[in-house]
């Protein structure tokens, strides 16, 4: 599989399996299926209550620990230096690791700065081996950069063919910091899978729409994380080592760029009222607590 070279020497693959929205129960099952399937780095979060799940799934492989990579994320309520660095080593329990190869600030909401350096502490004691951000963007991404020395390995955006993030792979690009897509296939929303230039350019490879789509984002140097509970698009998801799109096609998937995001908006005021508001209402273990 391909893998880049972040910013502190980490290498890290460019094609991995997301687990957001995965119930906890069926997490474990799932997990073991993409391992199955070839995938070795797994994206999750704390507020994805599925961390426990995917530990289980890594220990019951018997994959070697260092063949794989494992990414997690600080959730708000736990942002701080205190509680972040406790989430950290909680984290570290659910998922049966001695440490995590990649550690996210999950939203810009929050002391994310007390979690920034609770995150570097972490770095430092070899509990990450690197740290970046998820859902920052512009002045905060910026902001976050020019106050620690620690700079962000990688950023977690909405990233598909819709929504390139130029302006945001520029401003990276001075910190040495790269972009990992969420949502890489778009939630499966604005027709991409029958877009016709996605789709044209896909049958002169004998791939689908999808696989040249995740393709575009790895040539662009963008890591991706597609998501699947069905075994066989897992496979086809996986399938995208064996082909390279031209100059040509890849200046026709570039005009499809809408400039924006399309899914969410970090700039909303209820978006973040939601997102602060999100582990209290939705974290099983706090609705079991007081149920």
């Amino acid at each position: 599989m391909e893998s880049i070279r972040l910013n502190n020497g980490v290498e890290m693959p460019v094609e991995g399996f997301g687990v957001f929205q995965i119930a906890p129960q069926s997490c474990e099952r799932v997990v073991r299926e993409a391992l199955d399937a070839g995938y070795r780095m797994i994206d999750t979060a704390q507020a994805y209550y599925n961390e426990a799940g995917v530990g289980r799934a890594v220990k019951a492989s018997g994959i070697p620990r260092e063949d794989l990579f494992l990414v997690t994320k600080v959730w708000i309520s736990n942002a701080g230096d205190e509680r972040a660095a406790a989430s950290i080593d909680a984290s570290l329990r659910k998922l049966s690791t001695d440490y995590i190869d990649l550690l996210l600030i999950h939203q810009p909401f929050g002391d994310y700065y007390g979690t920034w350096r609770a995150m570097q502490r972490a770095l430092a004691s070899g509990k990450v081996r690197a740290v970046g951000l998820s859902n920052f963007y512009d002045a905060r991404f910026v902001d976050l950069c020019e106050m620690f020395d620690v700079k962000p390995a990688v950023v977690q955006l909405e990233t598909h063919v819709f929504s390139q993030q130029k302006r945001m792979r520029r401003l990276m690009e001075a910190y040495g910091t790269r972009l990992m897509a969420w949502s890489p296939l778009a939630q499966g929303r604005k027709e991409i899978f029958t877009n016709p230039t996605l789709v044209e350019i896909a049958a002169r490879h004998g791939k689908t729409a999808a696989q040249t789509a995740l393709r575009f984002l790895t040539q662009e140097g963008i890591v991706v994380i597609p998501k699947s509970s069905s075994r066989a698009r897992m496979e086809e998801n996986l399938a995208i080592g064996d082909f390279r799109l031209s100059g040509e096609e890849m200046d026709a998937v570039r005009a499809l760029d809408e400039g924006k995001p399309s899914l969410a908006d970090f700039e909303d005021p209820e978006l973040a009222r939601f997102l602060i508001s999100y582990d209290e209402k939705f974290n099983p273990e706090r609705r079991a607590a007081t149920a």
